[in-house]
């Protein structure tokens, strides 16, 4: 059976589950109410967010902006706020009716979106599961809310001798990742496009894991901060486009990798108002506000995005094209020296096996349990003048055996940075032909 038949015959078995234990229910209106209350069953909000009620500010801007007023009493500069581009903006992208007050929060960076989401609705004991590999910050922040990270691992399918692998044969097991789901699941994070990996997820995958997340009653936290950046003509769906799952989504974004502008620390979260009313309340009782000349400066980006969306003079269009320029040319590099890189479909980041030179020199200095791809890493900025990033650091430490033979480069460099690794790869590869 193909991949995605499979994906889809797992999840209509899921649905056809959770619509068996309903029909057992006698009438449509019990249908109704058990529904409602499966859905509702686990408390949404962190327990540390109790006693802790909707801020003033929040309350009175929103009957504010209900009726024809003059604000005099809130300390703010009259500028357009992002929050109504992107409610427009990803408003149609989703299907969605956004209330630019209640469904969305800007946030300092996808980072602080990640956080306040992990602060808002994990509590102790909550199990978040992770794909691996994943970015790094998922861990620390599922502990640091109290939470218990469950792992559930990609997995490489075999390639034919001298194809270079792609990261869109790296799968999750129907079975293994049903299993992991629990009464205490409180959330799954998904990454797609993935760092470190590079892979798009399909329909037929999210469509798998929004039958189990609508199942279970979990929330997806969907990091989906590298949209834009698919190649091959592979394309991105937002999760929380699926049937039934806007109202268990928080979707992710951020301005630094959709605008390449890291340094300007923006990001956002879009969804219902059920899940958004506790990351208001965390955010505004810390962050408060993020950098009001930032926010109108990336409003601008997707005011002129809106006008050019899905044409040729498109960022959106343009900058994934540039960046397959510069995947393809790291490609060819790191091929050269007898690297063995894992092609990406997304993200402006690639991995590369490194298991021929680890069966080579499997000695590099470093202690004993150290994982091989960190001794590696380390031997080539040493030894090689190149960094990279070992990607046994974004895995669970019981399963970094299965990961520390790759490490991660990125390929959203200039051209001067480009001829620069260009020239350390030839005398590698002259060393090694001497």
């Amino acid at each position: 059976m193909a991949l995605g038949g499979m994906f889809r015959k797992a999840a209509a078995i899921s649905l056809h589950l959770v619509g068996l234990l309903q029909r057992k229910k006698a009438g449509a209106s019990v249908n109704r109410c058990l529904h409602q209350t499966l859905t509702m069953a686990k408390q949404v909000q962190a327990r540390r967010l109790d006693g802790i009620g909707q801020n003033l500010w929040l309350e009175f801007a929103e009957l504010a902006s209900k009726n024809d007023v003059v604000n005099l009493g809130q300390g703010f500069p009259n500028f357009p706020p992002l929050t109504n581009i992107l409610a427009s903006f990803f408003g149609k992208l989703l299907g969605q009716e956004i209330d630019p007050l209640k469904n969305v929060l800007v946030t300092v960076g996808a980072y602080g979106a990640l956080f306040t989401a992990f602060q808002a609705l994990v509590d102790e004991g909550d199990e978040v599961i992770l794909i691996e590999p994943f970015f790094d910050c998922y861990k620390p922040m599922t502990l640091m809310a109290g939470g218990r990270p469950v792992f559930v691992s990609l997995k490489p399918t075999p390639t034919q001798d001298g194809e270079l692998d792609s990261s869109n044969n790296w799968r999750l097991d129907p079975e293994e990742l049903a299993s992991k789901f629990t009464s205490r699941t409180k959330a799954l994070v998904l990454n797609t496009p993935n760092n470190p990996l590079g892979k798009v997820f399909s329909r037929a995958e999210l469509e798998l894991l929004a039958s189990l997340c609508q199942q279970h009653d979990v929330v997806c936290i969907a990091d989906e901060v590298y949209q834009w950046l698919v190649y091959d003509g592979h394309q991105h769906v937002s999760i929380a486009s699926l049937p039934g799952m806007w109202e268990r989504t928080l979707t992710i974004g951020s301005a630094g990798k959709a605008f390449s502008v890291t340094g300007w620390k923006v990001g956002w979260v879009l969804g219902p108002d059920r899940l958004m009313r506790y990351l208001h309340i965390v955010h505004q009782n810390s962050v408060y506000h993020c950098p009001t000349q930032t926010q109108a400066a990336v409003a601008q980006c997707f005011q002129r995005e809106q006008l050019h969306f899905g044409q040729p003079s498109s960022y959106f269009v343009q900058f994934p094209l540039s960046l397959r320029t510069n995947r393809e040319h790291m490609i060819r590099s790191l091929q050269s020296v007898g690297l063995k890189p894992i092609v990406p479909q997304g993200s402006y980041f690639l991995i590369t096996d490194i298991s021929h030179f680890k069966s080579k020199m499997p000695d590099l200095p470093g202690a004993v349990d150290e994982p091989y791809d960190r001794r590696f890493v380390k031997w080539m900025i040493r030894n090689k003048g190149l960094v990279a990033i070992p990607v046994s650091y974004m895995c669970s430490v019981p399963h970094q055996k299965h990961f520390d033979n790759y490490i991660r480069f990125c390929f959203v460099k200039d051209e001067s940075t480009l001829q620069v690794m260009d020239k350390k790869l030839q005398e590698w590869k002259d060393e090694l032909e001497a």
